[in-house]
């Protein structure tokens, strides 16, 4: 149902997870661990999915909080459930014990952060667009904020579409080199001319090393190839589906 990193098990008062498709009420192409709220499936559904995820985690189930999800580079500052609409933001912080924060992925990077000393943590959603504008940095600045050191900050990538699974087309390229300049070394030759192969997991490593993390790990989990185990956005597009399921991957301080 879940997956651990073995950098974030170790912390003291830290519990996360990165949940797979696996164990939940969901049916069809959304079988069965569904947690997207923005998704086509039947809402009561999603809540159930949602609740044994909180179980998981060991919080109660208004404690799973998320973010209307933009591609942006914008993180958020979280001091209890939301009691309106969710901000649309890409990130999110937070110092307060028995929440979890909820990143939706379904190819883009979710990576996990916390700071064991300070006692604050972070979940961030990082697509091409998040991360090259910004929201892993934003992620850090947030939580500096809040009291953590990004020298002891401790970042962990989930399940991601890999660079082998990714073939990005002449626009991506020209807007990439544009937007990350000297970057280049994330594209690989693709068999279409024309054509490339990028390396998000690459890209989202890069650019956590380059801001100062403490400490980074990839589980190198590829979301495109393990239909087993992982929605995958690129996957549903290839086989005309007409919706598809989203991962949560979360995590929460102990009270």
């Amino acid at each position: 149902m879940h997956i651990q990193a073995p950098a974030l098990v170790s912390l003291p008062q830290v519990r996360h997870s990165f949940f797979t498709r696996q164990g939940g009420v969901s049916e069809g192409i959304y079988a069965t661990l569904n947690g997207g709220i923005g998704s086509s499936d039947e809402p009561s559904r999603v809540q159930e999915n949602r609740r044994r995820m909180t179980d998981a985690l060991g919080v109660g189930p208004e404690a799973l909080v998320s973010v209307y999800q933009v591609h942006s580079p914008d993180a958020v500052t979280v001091e209890g459930p939301w009691t309106g609409e969710r901000p649309k933001a890409d990130a999110m912080v937070t110092d307060v014990p028995g929440l979890a924060l909820g990143i939706t992925t379904a190819d883009c990077g979710p990576v996990l952060f916390a700071d064991p000393e300070a006692r604050v943590i972070g979940a961030a959603h990082a697509g091409w667009r998040g991360a090259v504008t910004g929201v892993l940095e934003s992620t850090l600045d947030a939580m500096e904020r809040l009291g953590a050191r990004r020298e002891k900050i401790v970042a962990v990538l989930g399940p991601t579409i890999s660079q082998k699974a990714y073939e990005v087309g002449p626009d991506f390229i020209e807007r990439f080199a544009k937007e990350a300049p000297g970057q280049e070394r994330f594209l690989a030759k693709a068999e279409r001319p024309g054509h490339a192969m990028f390396d998000l997991p690459g890209f989202i490593g890069a650019r956590l090393a380059a801001a100062g993390i403490g400490q980074f790990a990839d589980l190198g989990l590829c979301t495109y190839s393990d239909d087993e185990r992982f929605f995958s956005y690129r996957r549903t597009t290839h086989r005309k589906e007409p919706d598809y399921g989203r991962l949560i991957s979360a995590i929460a301080l102990t009270p």
